[in-house]
Formats: C-alpha cells, structure tokens, sequence
C-alpha cells in the first residue's frame, strides 16, 4: 500500500476581480485528503470514499469523480488492464464547495500512484496529472486549485486575459496563520453571478473601475502585510475586500451576518470566499485559542459547516 495527501483551498483574496486580470490570492490551508492505493488481482479500479463530506456532495460529484480517476491514470500511464489498483479516500478535509476537494483528490491520488509505482514523478508532474483529474469535474479548470493543493503556502493568481495561460506564482509565509471557513449553507449559480457582475459593469463602467482601483491597492498591500506576517493588516485588507464584494452585491446576508459574528468573537479579519451569494467566508484569527472560539460560535450561530485550519506553510 502506497500514501499521498493533497490540500485544500480558500481563496483569501481577489473573488470576482479575478476574472478582469487583477491578482487574485489563494491559499493552501492544512486541512488534507488521503489517498491509499493498494494493487488488486481484478484490472480496472475500485475506490472506497470516507471523506467526510456535507450531505449529499459524494452521490453529485460521482460521476465526475469516474471520469476525474481515469484521467489520472491515463496520465500516469499505468497499465491496468490486467491488474488493477484500489483507492482509499480518507482525511480531515470536509468535501465541501469552496474547499477544493476535488483538486485534493486529484493530488492526493496522484502522489500514492507515484509511490506505489515508482514514477519518480515531481511535484511539477504531479499539479500536471492532477489537472488533468480536475477536468473530469470542471472541463476546463483554472489550475488554481490542483497548484494549491500540490504546493501548499499561497498562490498568487493572474488570468491572461488574452486567452493564454495564467500566471501562477507560489509562494511561502515562514510560519501558518489561523483560519475558520464557514459555510451558510446557500449554494449560488457561479455563471449567474459572474454574469450580473459583468452586466452591471458593463452597464455602469466607470462605478467597477472605481471598485477596481481600490482593490488593486488592496490585493498588493495584502501580499506584502502576508510576507511580514502582519496578520493586523491583512486581517484589515480582508475586511476592506468584503466591503468592496459587498459593492458588487455578491454578498449576501448570511454572509454578512457570518462576517460580523466572527468579527464580534475575536476574528481581526472576515470576508465572504468564492462566488458569493451563498457558499462559504472566511476568518483570519490572531492565534489558534482564539481560532477555536471563533469555530465554536459560528457552529452555535447556524453555519451549516465550520473547519478550523492553517494556512501559509
């Protein structure tokens, strides 16, 4: 039996803006997925899947999951035709939108494959494989989650806007910091919300690049507050990148509510995470006593999932 793990993600800063060429900064948090793969007599794969997971992720996501498997080992380039391998997914990453289960599968799959069969794959093959399993579940991912997970610390994110690949840049804080990710339950339409976004600027150009400016200032002052492990000043960044999400009405209530709770309980930063309009938000806490605290309350206060987690290493 051979073993690899794969991360999770949040995306701490750059939702939406992302998506107009602006810098965007993801992290991979500490929060894992395990995979074991064992070789079986039988050709083909088996897999047994005990992540855990919100209600009813797994049954949607399975037969994105069998396409996601076959590409990874097609790109492995195993041959199991004859014999076969089976997976084990375990770990204490919640399968969850927003997390990047999916890409830590993909990682996490890809690396005990490279160890139970000596590929002497590197950690560059390993995010290429892994987004190659992405595509059974995106078509076209952005490569932002398979980079997190296979690298951890934080990722510094460009989309080319000309069509051409984007621009990763990974990078490394020298100790974690503390994050609480709590989801309100609501799922939104990413393609309904991206497209009210772009109407609206569209409609009032000179109103989002207004809302740019200050994010871009924002996003630049974050990075540097990160790499001096200013977790007042990123935690103040956050706040101003929730205020500007909720200019472009991507917030929501839930969200809001989340935000001030967690600010109300010890949080020196809070935010909305991801398409908005439901899914999950995020707290940068000062330390781990006050990240507990904060996770307990928001459990208390009716998110539907809380995970307490690092990030930055």
């Amino acid at each position: 039996m051979s073993i690899g793990s794969g991360r999770g993600k949040t995306i701490l800063f750059g939702e939406h803006f992302v998506v107009y060429g602006m810098p965007s900064v993801a992290a991979g948090i500490s929060s894992v997925t395990i995979a074991k793969v064992s070789r079986t007599d039988s050709p083909g794969w088996t897999i047994d899947d005990r992540r855990p997971a919100v209600p009813g992720y797994k049954e949607k996501k399975l037969n994105e999951q069998r396409v996601s498997i076959d590409n990874i080992m097609q790109h492995v380039c195993v041959d199991l035709s004859t014999d076969g391998v089976y997976i084990e997914l375990e770990g204490d990453l919640t399968c969850a939108s927003g997390f990047g289960a999916s890409a830590a599968s993909c990682v996490a799959i890809a690396r005990a494959m490279n160890e139970e069969y000596g590929l002497g794959l590197n950690d560059d093959e390993i995010n290429r494989i892994a987004y190659e399993g992405e595509r059974g579940y995106h078509g076209t991912p952005s490569g932002l989650d398979n980079t997190a997970s296979t690298y951890g610390g934080l990722i510094w994110y460009i989309r080319d806007l000309s069509g051409g690949p984007p621009k990763f840049e990974t990078l490394r804080l020298k100790k974690p910091m503390y994050l609480v990710i709590a989801s309100t339950g609501l799922t939104a339409s990413t393609t309904e919300v991206v497209g009210d976004v772009r109407a609206k600027k569209e409609k009032n150009p000179e109103w989002f690049s207004s809302i740019a400016k200050d994010y871009t200032i924002l996003v630049h002052k974050a990075r540097d507050a990160l790499f001096s492990l200013d977790a007042i000043e990123v935690g103040k960044q956050m706040n101003r990148n929730h205020e500007l999400l909720q200019s472009l009405t991507v917030s929501c209530d839930e969200l809001d509510n989340l935000v001030t709770i967690a600010r109300d309980n010890g949080a020196i930063g809070a935010k909305m995470t991801g398409t908005g309009r439901g899914g999950n938000q995020i707290s940068l806490a000062p330390d781990e006593v006050t990240m507990i605290q904060i996770a307990d309350v928001l459990k208390k206060s009716g998110a539907a999932f809380v995970q307490s987690t690092t990030f930055g290493i």
